[in-house]
């Protein structure tokens, strides 16, 4: 049922239509479509009129879909297009936070109350990174946008939600250690010893070349022969790792992070050399095991049996690096192969380079953890322009 109805404001009478769109069933009441604001009745008619048309005489309330049903639905629907393997891995994830919520209620009967709880609740109660929450929302974006192109909806519920923000206090701030997202120098050329000198015996090479070209675990596990050139001294990043369920032959190459990560970058003659010797050990295997080696050209496959050649796990990186911490006076330090990203940020800023070069040898446009590790490394530099400031106006 749809009507006409003329109300006071501080401006003079206006005109709205009423829509009723069923009952909620959570607490019994009417739902409304109400649209306000028209000055002259037969705007509010032609209003009204255009909704109805756009409607169709679509019954929204005979809709009894389930939202886990639609939902999976639109996920077979959504990994038939070109999106990544790993981009479908996350939106399975991502849907089955919101399956918790509203897996058996109808699509109908969800409205914008509940789904902006759920989103509070993910924070509150769950207590989710920011970016989690938003990965999750755009989820339920694109689940709702189909229902409503498939005449099951007529109102988004999750059109004007807003994802919860983490709330800093000046205490949060000002405690805030950058420190423990890099190591300093020395702590680096520590770990570096202790890889050559009591490591496995890809350690050092492994862990050198994250430190002094910025690559991600995936990429540098990812990385061919032929994506270094040892003349020009430049690494080519066009693929990283993909094995969800570490499954040593089940791998998979996908394109980068982003169109950004898709990057050629320089690198320094101590990385080629620790290359070139690594390349030297992997023919000697080679030689030695023959056919059983698994000859796919990538860097860094491994030395062991039975899986010679094949790369690295990501999370064979990690529990190197963890292995190494613990033989060094860093064993309390909570640094990952990533933190080697910020490491080789850290030692760029020391240097001074600037964050735009910075980012574009990374291969992201924006990281506020890059920013914050700059911004940290440079704030000695920044005083030094202050006080340069300074010394020029007294001068005068």
């Amino acid at each position: 049922m749809a009507y006409i109805k003329k109300y006071e404001t501080q401006k003079g009478d206006r005109w709205m239509y009423v829509i009723e769109n069923g009952v909620d069933p959570q607490n019994g009441a009417r739902r409304r479509i109400v649209k306000k604001g028209f000055l002259k009745q037969k705007d509010a008619k032609d209003a009204l009129r255009d909704f109805e048309r756009k409607a169709n005489g679509r019954n929204f309330e005979s809709n009894n879909i389930l939202f886990k049903d639609l939902a999976e639905e639109w996920l077979d629907v959504y990994s038939e297009t070109s999106v990544k393997i790993s981009t479908i891995r996350v939106r399975t994830h991502e849907l089955g936070h919101l399956n918790k919520y509203f897996a058996n209620y109808k699509i109908k009967d969800i409205n914008k109350k509940m789904y902006q709880k759920a989103l509070n609740d993910l924070k509150r109660k769950e207590n989710l990174a920011h970016n989690t929450i938003s990965g999750i929302h755009s989820t339920g974006r694109m689940i709702f946008k189909r229902a409503i192109e498939q005449d099951l909806l007529l109102v988004d519920p999750t059109q004007f939600a807003f994802i919860p923000k983490d709330k800093q206090t000046v205490e949060d701030i000002e405690n805030q250690h950058v420190e423990e997202k890099y190591l300093e120098k020395q702590e680096l050329k520590l770990l570096l010893d202790t890889a050559a000198n009591n490591g496995e015996i890809d350690d050092y090479v492994i862990f050198l070349t994250l430190a002094w070209t910025g690559l991600r675990a995936g990429e540098l596990v990812a990385l061919k022969w032929k994506d270094i050139n040892f003349e020009e001294q430049t690494i080519n990043i066009t693929k990283t790792y993909y094995n969800p369920k570490n499954n040593t032959k089940q791998y998979k190459l996908l394109p980068p992070k982003t169109a950004g990560s898709i990057r050629k970058i320089d690198v320094e003659e101590e990385v080629l050399i620790a290359l070139r010797k690594h390349q030297l050990k992997q023919k000697e295997v080679k030689l030695q095991v023959g056919k059983d080696y698994y000859d796919k050209d990538f860097v860094f496959g491994r030395f062991n049996p039975p899986y010679y050649g094949y790369p690295h796990f990501i999370k064979t990186i990690e529990n190197r690096m963890d292995s190494l911490l613990k033989k060094t006076p860093l064993i309390n330090k909570r640094v990952t192969p990533h933190s080697l990203r910020h490491t080789h940020t850290s030692l760029l800023a020391e240097a001074g380079v600037e964050l735009l070069q910075i980012m574009d040898r990374l291969g992201h446009s924006e990281d506020e953890t890059t920013t914050q590790v700059y911004l940290h490394i440079t704030k000695d530099r920044k005083k030094e322009a202050s006080q340069k400031f300074g010394e020029l106006m007294r001068s005068l």
